[in-house]
């Protein structure tokens, strides 16, 4: 049964399937285990993260296609929700509207993308990429009636989604049973269905048509494949997966901005967790999103412990200091490419094949 659910790609590691299974519960039972609003907001972004990376991975690690548009799918979906229920009212109707509509505009915008730029090849078609995401991000910062420009879009969700509908009076081990409670659990099966689905699709015969276009293209095309059509498809399928992400991103943080959705650091932070977790591989996007979201949400608060504890020190309590935690999170980060070339579930997976063979 998990065999099927999974399609046919097990973990191969019982460190790498302990690792998913503690991931899984964790932000499973986030409500009832961490309670307090950081915890819940680190969660909602984790599960946001992992299906925006998944949906990244899916045109890089199984197409070996560099993309620097994806936030500007991610943005669409954002601003879709938010646009709707700004404008039409906090229904479910809006809601619908608006996530139907943001994938239109994506699927029309990847198409015309797949279909004018990707006979091109390599740091080519990254550069085209990268214009059209930046003229997107200019377009959504200057057309303020529309989209809020700088300031953004404040809005509200429908009502059984909303923080102050509580459905029950008192707590359950120690969870409010209300709106947010409700929209987090919304958020998860969506995104479990979502991971689930994109397995579904890598381990396909497209999936594997998209890896041997990733191992040689020329190859592929010879014996019959028309690569065009199939990086299309995969530049589309990614597209709009972003999409669903950035509408769970709004419909979580009822608010969205071009530095929200839209901006190039959430692409730089995409590459990052594909390299950490482990390209052409859905579960390194779960491994890699918690770990760097992890990292990003508190190790300044472990840096301010730190400080504490060698207040005074010469030269180490200013090298432990909040305020350079980012310097810390890029040393943990280029260790964790230096002793995981190929990702953390690669490694994992490899050291599953090295102690007995395959293991589920």
């Amino acid at each position: 049964m998990l065999d099927r659910i999974l399609s046919h790609d097990l973990p191969r590691s019982r460190w790498l399937a302990l690792l998913l299974i503690v991931i899984v519960l964790g932000l499973a039972l986030t409500p009832f285990v961490f309670p307090g609003t950081k915890a819940l907001n680190v969660a909602a972004k984790i599960i946001v993260f992992i299906v925006l990376v998944a949906s990244f991975d899916l045109l890089l690690g199984y197409t070996g296609i560099v993309s620097f548009a994806h936030t500007m799918f991610f943005g669409i979906g954002a601003y879709g929700v938010a646009i709707a229920c700004t404008r039409l009212g906090p229904t479910w109707g809006a809601l619908a509207l608006g996530v139907g509509l943001a994938l239109v505009v994506s699927l029309l915008l990847s198409l015309l993308i797949g279909a004018f730029s990707l006979r091109v090849k390599a740091i080519f078609f990254a550069m085209i990429t990268l214009a059209v995401a930046s003229a997107f991000l200019t377009l959504a910062s200057q057309l303020s009636d529309f989209t809020g420009g700088e300031d953004g879009l404040n809005f509200k969700v429908p009502e059984a989604l909303q923080p102050g509908t509580q459905y029950l009076e008192g707590p359950i081990l120690g969870a409010s049973i209300d709106g947010r409670f409700v929209t987090y659990y919304l958020l998860f099966g969506v995104a479990v269905l979502l991971v689930l689905t994109m397995l579904r699709i890598v381990n396909s015969p497209f999936g594997r048509v998209l890896q041997a276009i990733r191992e040689n293209d020329f190859r592929a095309e010879a014996i019959g494949y028309r690569t065009v059509i199939y990086r299309t498809l995969s530049n589309v399928l990614s597209a709009l997966f972003a999409t669903l992400a950035g509408c769970l991103l709004a419909l979580w943080l009822r608010y969205n901005g071009p530095d929200t959705s839209l901006s190039f650091e959430i692409m730089l932070d995409i590459l990052l967790i594909v390299v950490i977790g482990g390209m052409g591989t859905i579960y390194g996007s779960v491994v890699g999103g918690v770990l760097f979201v992890l990292a990003q949400s508190y190790l300044q608060d472990l840096m301010k412990l730190g400080a504490s504890a060698v207040e005074g020190v010469p030269v180490v309590s200013q090298l432990v200091s909040p305020d350079r935690w980012l310097l810390w999170l890029g040393i943990l980060f280029v260790l964790s490419v230096y002793h995981f070339p190929s990702g953390v579930v690669g490694r994992l997976r490899a050291m599953g094949i090295t102690s007995g063979g395959r293991k589920p």
